[in-house]
C-alpha cells in the first residue's frame, strides 16, 4: 500500500465512544505508527458536523495534537457533513466552520489544511508553506495552477521559491477534472 487516507471522526472520546463505537485512543496510535513506523503517505480526512465536533476548543486541540505528533506536512482535510441516514436532522456544515477549520490548522502549524466538499479554490488548493504563493490551484475536480518543480523520485519544491512540497508528484500534472466516463459492465464478471 502506498497512500491512506484515515477518517479522524472526532477529537473526544465521548463522540468515539457514542457516535462510532471506537475508541479515539486506538485511532491515534494508528495515526502514529503509519506516520512514523511506515512509508505510507498518510493524509487525514476529518468530517466536521455541526454540534457534534466542530468547536473551536475541540478543533485546537486536534490541530495541536496533529502538529506535535505527526508533523507539518501531513495535509488534514476538514470536510462538509451532509444530512443523511440517522442524522437527517443535523444540518449541513456551514462553510464559514471549514474556513474556520483550516485556518486553525495553520495557526498551529499545519503546512497543508484543506477544505471538502465545497467550492472553496483558496482551501481546496496547495499553498507553498515557504513564500505562501499557490502551487497546485484546485477548483473541484479542475486544476488551475501547477507551479511545481518535480524531481525523477517524484518529490515535489515550490516552482516559486524552491520550498519542498510534501507529497509525492508526477512531473506533469494529469488530465483528469470533470468529464464523464462511460462505465462497461460485463455479465459475464
Amino acid at each position: 500500500m502506498d497512500a491512506v487516507n484515515v477518517d479522524l471522526k472526532a477529537f473526544t472520546k465521548g463522540f468515539y465512544k457514542q457516535l462510532c463505537a471506537a475508541d479515539l485512543d486506538a485511532v491515534l496510535d494508528t495515526l502514529r505508527y503509519i506516520r512514523h513506523e511506515t512509508r505510507v503517505w498518510l493524509e487525514i480526512t476529518v468530517l466536521l458536523i455541526p454540534g457534534e465536533n466542530d468547536s473551536e476548543q475541540e478543533l485546537h486541540q486536534m490541530c495541536d495534537w496533529l502538529y506535535n505528533n505527526l508533523g507539518a506536512d501531513v495535509p488534514v482535510f476538514f470536510s462538509a457533513f451532509k444530512p443523511d441516514f440517522k442524522m437527517q436532522s443535523t444540518p449541513a456544515t456551514p462553510a464559514q466552520t471549514l474556513m474556520k477549520a483550516r485556518h486553525i490548522g495553520m495557526q498551529h502549524g499545519l503546512h497543508f489544511v484543506y477544505t471538502g466538499n465545497l467550492h472553496d479554490p483558496t482551501g481546496g488548493s496547495t499553498w507553498c508553506p515557504g513564500c505562501h504563493r499557490k502551487v497546485i490551484g484546485r477548483d473541484w475536480y479542475e486544476l488551475s495552477n501547477w507551479e511545481l518543480a518535480v524531481d525523477a523520485r517524484g518529490h515535489g519544491t515550490c516552482g516559486h521559491c524552491g520550498t519542498a512540497i510534501a507529497g509525492m508528484f508526477k512531473s506533469q500534472p494529469g488530465d483528469w477534472g470533470r468529464k464523464r466516463v462511460q462505465l462497461r459492465f460485463n455479465a459475464a464478471s
